[in-house]
């Protein structure tokens, strides 16, 4: 349990800001680095699935740290664990800066020193949430951390953009040194924890480790030859558990039906969403030949939009509770990605606008599905509980991008060049599948939580 310091008001007034400024450039160093990668492949001339290690490596170490960080959390204090995150996270940001330039390895080797830190962000920043604050401030807390996410994701390409035409694409590292203003206030202001009982469980985390790259690895280059390999970490793992006084993901964690509902609910419905953010850039240069600031300044308004919904989807989930403000973000999800699979094609301020509904509606699920996700955890498991969240949170964005890029190429690869109404065909479908898929969340998620509506209570083991 935290400490009286840490559940006091000026505490909880000052690490919010703190931890939604390391959240903004840990997003915004994986986010604006994508526009990034043709420049890369042009420099070092690289093929396309050469050049893709610096988004797919990134993202594979980025969630398999996330759950890590959360499961070493539930014995090591924070404040040492965010420290050893916020140097790695520097470090990598300093060797790419000094010498990626002329050596494509130390690219993808800064890119995984930076993601081997920056999973701590998200994973401990959700765990400041669920230690330090109640049910019924948690929210608030979540809708900030939620706001700045969408904020950071949509601004990304915008900030990238112009850095990387303006300078160098080199000159993307120095921004994450930022963060090393963080460092030192996150040591005067996290209490000193004590060490909890337990031990981690190093055979388990590579067991997990190996089959989760393995599936991140699969869904995002198309090799379907991976999946029987999956299932050796993953049988193993299963027998692994069952003989360790303290595994790395305790089966117990997952006796709670509600626990498991909340994850498959992430899945179904942060997938769609990637899957846009990956889609929107494409269609923009395809159908509308934008470069990539104007790219940037059509989802713009998105980003700014969901800065303050999130907010305000936050503060409601403390007083309506998480159930209620999750159906609402996957009802403006629905209908605004309805809404793209009409505009596609049209002007792009209809676009903007449409992005507008879909960024607030991702800013609502993700705090309000963190929340009612983090009542289902006992203190014990809390931990590794959201570092799951975390881990399903990032596999589910690989996914979806990683769809929605196979059925655009599939899509384009039926037909030849055609007028612009046709060419929105590929996206259109796209935005429907997206649609058919938040519907599916919806289903689960409403079978799960339907009976769990009002302020949100810690509910362990339900």
């Amino acid at each position: 349990m935290a400490d009286s310091t840490a559940l006091h008001p000026a505490f909880q007034r000052r690490i919010v800001p703190l931890m939604a400024f390391t959240v903004f450039f840990s997003v915004l160093n994986g986010t604006m680095f994508n526009v990034a990668v043709p420049d890369i492949q042009q420099q070092f001339g690289l093929s396309p699935t050469q050049v893709s290690w610096v988004v797919t490596g990134f993202i594979v170490v980025f969630a398999l740290a996330a759950v890590t960080y959360g499961k070493l959390a539930d014995i090591y204090p924070l404040r040492r664990l965010i420290t050893i995150g916020l140097l790695l996270f520097n470090a990598g940001a300093l060797l790419g800066f000094v010498f990626a330039a002329t050596n494509y390895p130390v690219v993808v080797a800064a890119r995984l020193i930076q993601a081997a830190g920056g999973g701590a962000i998200p994973a401990l920043s959700l765990l400041v949430a669920t230690r330090f604050f109640g049910p019924q401030l948690r929210g608030r807390m979540l809708g900030t951390l939620a706001s700045t996410v969408a904020f950071a994701a949509g601004i990304g390409p915008l900030v990238g953009g112009l850095i990387a035409g303006r300078w160098h694409w080199r000159y993307l590292f120095l921004l994450s040194l930022a963060t090393l203003a963080a460092l030192w206030v996150f040591r005067r202001l996290l209490p000193r924890e004590s060490r909890r009982a337990g031990s981690f469980d190093l055979g388990g985390g590579l067991l997990l480790a190996a089959a989760v790259a393995l599936v991140l690895v699969m869904i995002t280059e198309g090799w379907l030859v991976l999946l029987p390999l999956v299932m050796v970490p993953l049988g193993w793992y299963w027998y692994h558990v069952r003989r360790t006084p303290y595994p790395f993901a305790p089966p117990a964690l997952f006796a709670g039906s509600l626990f498991r509902n909340g994850l498959l609910t992430v899945f179904l419905a942060v997938g769609p969403v990637f899957g846009m953010f990956f889609a929107v850039p494409l269609m923009l240069r395809d159908l509308y030949g934008l470069s990539t600031l104007h790219i940037g300044l059509v989802i713009f308004p998105g980003a700014v939009s969901a800065a303050f919904f999130g907010l305000l989807g936050g503060r409601l989930a403390d007083r309506r509770g998480s159930v209620f403000v999750v159906q609402t973000g996957l009802a403006l999800l629905l209908v605004s990605f309805v809404a793209l699979a009409f505009a596609a094609g049209a002007v792009t301020l209809l676009v903007s606008l449409v992005l507008i509904v879909c960024y607030t509606g991702f800013a609502f699920i993700q705090s309000a599905l963190a929340k009612a996700i983090s009542t289902t955890l006992a203190p014990p498991h809390a931990g590794v509980g959201m570092g799951l969240y975390n881990l399903v949170f990032f596999t589910a964005g690989a996914f979806g991008a990683a769809l929605a890029g196979r059925f655009i190429e599939v899509m384009m690869d039926l037909g030849a060049p055609a007028p612009v109404a046709e060419r929105a065909l590929p996206y259109a479908g796209v935005f429907v599948l997206a649609a058919l898929t938040i519907l599916l969340a919806g289903w689960v998620f409403q079978r799960a939580y339907r009976h769990q509506g009002g302020p949100d209570r810690d509910r362990f083991g339900s």
